[in-house]
């Protein structure tokens, strides 16, 4: 199998997980988790036997190192990232209803990886990348991350690097109208889209999963996969499109899924695989991401993946 690095980049933190169904002035213990919407990409691609890498900074803190022994112990590259006294590591809480579901506090405003700035980066080290992985939700934190993100797009474009790209809209970080303002145009000029119907109605006008797709090659995207939820998953590439069905598993946690599609796919699209198979590697991680508690804590080991690909029954968890 050919491998190449994929390289991400974003904030991560350390999510409290409570052990009581119930609103969190009721409960009284928790467990920690690593979570972060690049990191938990690179999680699942090394899970599948593929190179990758996380940046970042995290704060001088336990919890910063927490962070880096727990990816590094996934297999993720963490050689880049920057323990930094410029603010804390980001933390943040998740909340389970009765009827399971979940909400999210974030403990970030400040935090160090909010401070990261283009002259941070090793850009000599960027070049070994294959694919630059980037989500939306890293020019939120604050106006030297969106800076990084726009050069990354730049440096990508110029190094022949394949950009792939979730708008992971965050609102409780920044308006849409902002949110809008400031995605769109990296948007259009990404290799590799992966994102929601609800994030192609507020940054392409349209929340139709056919309009956006043929919207996004007509831009120049190689491969898209939009994201549906329950109804699964429509993927296209310039050959073909396909509506992928969701794989049945009983959910506990909906937070994380479209990290695991997005990394089932890009594991699909470093293989070289039709994008019809990409799509059901996606769907697949991401059946396995809301089958446990926690990101990245259910998704398979290559051979379990490979079991389970071949195996179209009902997951049992």
């Amino acid at each position: 199998m050919k491998r190449g690095r994929v390289v991400t980049i974003g904030e991560s933190l350390v999510a409290f997980i409570p052990n009581a169904h119930t609103k969190l002035r009721y409960v009284q213990q928790f467990s920690k988790v690593v979570a972060g919407a690049e990191s938990n990409v690179a999680v699942g691609l090394s899970k599948l036997g593929h190179l990758s890498s996380w940046i970042s900074k995290v704060g001088t803190d336990e919890f910063g190192q927490y962070i880096i022994r727990e990816l590094r112990a996934e297999g993720v590259d963490t050689s880049h990232v920057l323990v930094s006294d410029e603010g804390p590591s980001g933390i943040m809480f998740k909340q389970f209803s009765a009827n399971l579901a979940s909400q999210v506090f974030y403990y970030r405003k400040g935090s160090a990886a909010s401070t990261l700035k283009v002259s941070d980066l090793d850009w000599e080290y960027l070049k070994e990348a294959k694919v630059l992985h980037l989500s939306g939700i890293t020019p939120a934190l604050s106006t030297s991350c969106r800076d990084v993100v726009y050069e990354l797009f730049r440096f990508a474009k110029q190094e022949g690097i394949l950009i792939s790209f979730d708008p992971n809209i965050r609102r409780k970080l920044w308006s849409e109208a902002e949110a809008k303002r400031t995605l769109s145009p990296l948007l259009v000029q990404a290799d590799i889209v992966l994102m929601g119907e609800d994030e192609g109605e507020l940054l392409l006008g349209s929340g139709d999963r056919y309009r956006i797709a043929a919207t996004l090659l007509e831009k120049g995207a190689k491969a898209i996969g939009i994201k549906r939820g329950g109804e699964g998953a429509y993927v296209a590439d310039a050959t073909a499109g396909f509506d992928v069905p969701i794989h049945p598993v009983k959910v506990v946690d909906t937070i994380g899924a479209g990290d695991a599609f997005n990394a089932g796919f890009l594991a699909g699209v470093l293989e070289g695989c039709p994008i019809k198979e990409c799509g059901r590697m996606g769907s697949l991680m991401g059946a396995l991401a809301v089958s446990s508690y926690g990101d990245t804590e259910g998704l398979p080991d290559r051979k379990t993946f490979d079991e389970l690909m071949k195996n179209e029954k009902e997951i049992d968890r």
